[in-house]
């Protein structure tokens, strides 16, 4: 099963002892907005780097082709 967006932002905010707000307060953001984009799991590429980065993590977005190379 694969896990979404907030589900693995929930992941890493747990083993980093973040909290929710931590990270709203990183990417200076209400914590509801916040709240709000993880219930929706509506995330841009943008906003994906910067709570990577907030969170002290590289990210990687790929598309692969069929036969396995990433594009």
């Amino acid at each position: 099963m694969d896990l979404t967006v907030a589900e693995k932002i929930r992941i890493v905010l747990g083993r980093k002892d973040k909290t929710l707000t931590d990270l709203a307060e990183a990417l200076e953001m209400s914590r509801q907005n916040l709240n709000n984009k993880m219930k929706r799991d509506n995330f841009s590429e943008k906003e994906i780097a910067d709570i990577a980065h907030a969170l002290e993590l590289d990210y990687e977005i790929n598309f692969i082709s069929k036969d396995g190379k990433k594009i």
